[in-house]
């Protein structure tokens, strides 16, 4: 028997707002700190998890607004069964 699961529930818990041209809907914002140059230099690395069948799987330099702020994607990776996609952002 086929696992189905509610993604919607997932999202509504921990989501912010992310448009994508005409689409919007929620999306889960990730902003780790890394460490870089000998730990003298502090980055956030910006990404956003998104559910597929609402977004797709956005392409290199597509623009996207997540919770009010404007950002290019960088790449796009599947995660797991595909129902999901993880996106590298870059702040405008």
């Amino acid at each position: 028997m086929p696992l189905t699961e509610d993604l919607s529930v997932f999202f509504n818990e921990f989501a912010v707002t992310v448009t994508k041209g005409a689409v919007t809907d929620k999306g889960i914002l990730d902003m780790p700190t890394t460490i870089m140059g000998g730990e003298m230099v502090l980055s956030n690395e910006y990404t956003v998890m998104l559910r597929t069948s609402v977004f797709g799987v956005p392409l290199y330099g597509d623009a996207i607004t997540v919770d009010g702020t404007a950002y290019t994607v960088r790449e796009a990776r599947m995660i797991d069964d595909g129902k999901l996609v993880e996106v590298s952002l870059a702040k405008v």
